[in-house]
């Protein structure tokens, strides 16, 4: 398992559409599983949950995306998980950790 957590002081509402964009073109094998988005104002929480497949260990990662927006900040949560081989050791060469730090690496590259 892995987790990146950023909150960012002001609104960004094309935020989510930005990192599905470039959490869908990271990689052929990668799905949008499902997605629900809650919105009771001025709270807007979308949920995403992705899940990606890695030939260097034949197994399936899965990000889960949270971004709550309050009108002035956007809080952003990635968490990754899966991508482990084994039913004892859960050997997994970083598959979940890759997939989280695509997330942190968008947002470093938008100034984020």
């Amino acid at each position: 398992m892995s987790k990146f957590e950023k909150t960012i002081y002001q609104a960004v509402p094309q935020l989510v559409f930005e990192l599905d964009q470039a959490i869908m073109n990271s990689a052929m094998s990668m799905k949008l599983v499902d997605e629900s988005v809650f919105e009771a104002y001025p709270y807007k929480v979308s949920i995403k949950v992705y899940d990606k497949y890695f030939m260097r260990n034949s197994s399936r990662a899965s990000l889960s995306l949270t971004v709550v927006e309050d009108g002035r900040s956007t809080h952003v949560v990635a968490i990754g998980s899966g991508g482990g081989q084994g039913a004892i050791f859960n050997f997994s060469w970083g598959a979940e950790t890759e997939f989280v730090n695509d997330v942190q690496r968008f947002l470093e590259k938008m100034g984020y």
